[in-house]
C-alpha cells in the first residue's frame, strides 16, 4: 500500500510538471499587443479580464465612486475615445473616478482604469487628463498587470495595480479587501517609460497635445519635491517624475504633431468645478489644525503648526522636521469593563507600561488620561500620553509621543490637545461642508499665499503646483487659477 500510494503521488507530481510546463510553453507563445515580441505570462487574456472584473467590484466598495455622473461621463468618453485608438481596442474599457483624496491613478488587468478625485484638481486641462489616462491605459494594453502578477508569483489569481505613480501603500493603508492588499506592487523603470511614450501616442493618436503628459510629470515632480503628504512616494527603484519629463522629450519631439493640439482646458475646468478637495466630512475633515467628525459629532485641536494626515483609519499630526506625533484612532473591539480598564488593557496588549494616570472629563465625554512608556519601531524608547475617550458606545485614542528624552518638549502641546477634545452639536455637525475648488481671477498685488491665506484652507505651494506652477513662481495677472474654498 505504501508503495501503490507513493507510486501515486509520483504519478501526480509527474502529471503537474507537464502540466505546469505545457502552462509555460503556452505562455512562451503569447504575444505582447504593442510590442508584438513573445512573452513568457501565466495570465491570460480571459483571466485578466475576469480578475479584474472582480477586483473592480472590490475597488468600487473599498474607495467609493466619486458622487458625479456627469463627471463620471467625461472621463468616460475620453477614456473609451483612447482605449479604441490602444493596441487593445476589444478589452471591456471601464473608467471611475474613485472617491479618494490621494494623487493617483491606477490600472486594473483586463482595461479597469481609475483615478483619484485628489488627482482632478492638479490638472490643467484636457490634454493633461487624456495623457493620464493614456498612460493608465498603455498599463494594460502592454500587459503590464499580467507580467507584474507573472513575476510576483501570482498566475491567474494575481492582482497588480499599476498607477502614473510609483505606489507606496501610505495613502491606501485602510484598504482592507484581499485583492486591494496587494495592489500596490513595485514595477519597473521600463515599464513606467513604456506607459510614458505609449500615453503620449493615444493621446496624440486622439488629437489632444502629447505634451500634456510630461506637463502633468513636471507637477508630479513638484509635488514630490514639497513633500509626500497624501501622495504615493517615489521609490528609489523607479524613475522620479524629474527623469521622466526629461526622458519624454525625445519621444514627443517624434509624436508630435500639427493635430495633437487640443488642450481643452475651459472644456476641463468646467467638468471639475466644485469637485470635493481634501478631506471627505464623512470620515472628518481637518480645518487649519482642526480636526471635525460630523457624524461622530466630535472635534479637537492638534497643535498649532502641525502637519495633519486624515484616512478613514486614522488621524495623525507631526510636527515638521522632528520625531513628535500625535494620533487618533477608533480603539477596535474595546475591553473592560471601565473606560480605565480598556485603557490600561490596551497598553498593555502593545506593551507599554503606565507611569501615571488619572480619569478625566473631557468637556463633558468621560475619558482615562495616562502617560506611558514603551518601544516603537524606528523611534526606540518613547513616552505616550494617551487618553482613552468614551464616545458613546464607541472609544476612540487620542496619543501624543516622541522618543523619551524629547517629550518633555512637547507634552504640554499634546497635553493641550487632548484637553481640546469636544462634543459637537448637531447644529455644528450639519455646517460642516467639504472644501470644494473653485475659481479666481488674479488681481494686481496678488500673491500665493496672500489668496491661500484668505481662506486658510490648502497652503501657498499647494496653490501654486494645483495651478502649473513652480513654487517660486507668482500667480500673473489676469489669469484664471484654482482656489479651494469651503463649501
Amino acid at each position: 500500500m505504501a508503495h501503490a500510494l507513493q507510486h501515486g503521488i509520483n504519478m501526480r507530481a509527474t502529471h503537474a510538471t507537464v502540466s505546469f510546463a505545457l502552462v509555460i510553453a503556452l505562455a512562451a507563445c503569447a504575444t505582447n499587443p504593442v510590442t508584438g515580441k513573445k512573452e513568457l505570462t501565466l495570465m491570460s487574456e480571459a483571466e485578466e479580464i475576469a480578475y479584474g472584473q472582480q477586483a473592480d467590484a472590490e475597488v468600487r466598495r473599498e474607495m467609493g465612486v466619486y458622487d458625479d455622473p456627469q463627471l463620471q461621463r467625461y472621463v468616460a468618453d475620453i477614456g473609451d475615445r483612447l482605449a479604441q485608438l490602444s493596441h487593445r481596442p476589444h478589452l471591456p474599457w471601464n473608467f471611475t473616478v474613485v472617491n479618494h483624496q490621494a494623487i493617483n491613478a491606477f490600472a486594473l488587468p483586463g482595461g479597469y482604469i481609475y483615478i483619484t478625485r485628489g488627482i482632478l484638481p492638479y490638472l490643467n486641462d484636457e490634454a493633461e487628463l487624456a495623457g493620464v489616462l493614456g498612460h493608465e491605459i498603455a498599463h494594460v494594453t502592454a500587459r503590464h498587470a499580467a507580467q507584474q502578477s507573472t513575476r510576483a508569483g501570482l498566475g491567474g489569481i494575481g492582482l497588480a495595480v499599476l498607477g502614473i505613480f510609483v505606489p507606496a501603500t501610505q495613502p491606501f493603508a485602510d484598504l482592507t479587501s484581499a485583492a486591494l492588499g496587494v495592489a500596490f506592487l513595485k514595477y519597473g523603470r521600463d515599464d513606467e517609460r513604456e506607459s510614458d511614450r505609449l500615453g503620449m501616442e493615444y493621446a496624440s493618436r486622439g488629437g489632444w497635445d502629447p505634451a500634456g503628459v510630461p506637463q502633468f510629470l513636471s507637477t508630479l515632480a513638484r509635488v514630490n519635491e514639497l513633500d509626500a503628504r497624501g501622495v504615493p512616494n517615489w521609490l528609489s527603484t523607479h524613475p522620479d517624475p524629474a527623469a521622466r519629463v526629461i526622458e519624454a522629450q525625445p519621444v514627443l519631439a517624434k509624436i508630435a504633431s500639427p493635430s495633437g493640439s487640443e488642450r481643452g482646458r475651459s472644456r476641463f475646468l468646467e467638468q471639475i468645478d466644485n469637485i470635493v478637495v481634501g478631506d471627505n466630512p464623512e470620515e472628518g475633515v481637518v480645518r487649519g489644525n482642526s480636526f471635525l467628525h460630523p457624524p461622530l459629532r466630535f472635534a479637537l485641536e492638534f497643535p498649532d503648526g502641525w502637519e495633519i494626515t486624515n484616512t478613514p483609519e486614522q488621524v495623525s499630526a507631526q510636527e515638521p522636521g522632528q520625531k513628535r506625533y500625535m494620533l487618533l484612532q477608533l480603539v477596535d473591539r474595546p475591553q473592560g469593563r471601565t473606560i480605565q480598564e480598556v485603557a490600561l488593557r490596551a497598553m498593555a496588549a502593545v506593551q507599554f507600561k503606565p507611569i501615571e494616570g488619572r480619569m478625566a472629563s473631557l468637556n463633558g465625554a468621560d475619558a482615562f488620561v495616562g502617560v506611558y512608556q514603551g518601544q516603537l519601531e524606528g523611534l526606540g524608547v518613547v513616552t505616550m500620553r494617551a487618553a482613552y475617550i468614551q464616545n458613546g458606545r464607541q472609544v476612540f485614542l487620542l496619543a501624543g509621543f516622541a522618543p523619551r528624552e524629547e517629550f518633555a518638549r512637547v507634552d504640554r502641546e499634546v497635553d493641550a490637545a487632548i484637553g481640546s477634545y469636544r462634543p459637537l452639536t448637531q447644529r455644528e455637525a450639519d455646517d460642516i461642508r467639504p472644501n470644494r475648488l473653485d475659481f479666481y481671477t488674479v488681481r494686481q498685488g496678488d500673491t500665493w499665499q496672500a489668496i491661500a491665506a484668505r481662506g486658510n484652507l490648502v497652503r501657498a505651494n499647494d496653490l501654486a503646483i494645483m495651478n502649473g506652477y513652480a513654487v517660486n513662481e507668482q500667480p500673473k495677472v489676469g489669469d484664471r487659477i484654482k482656489i479651494v474654498t469651503e463649501g
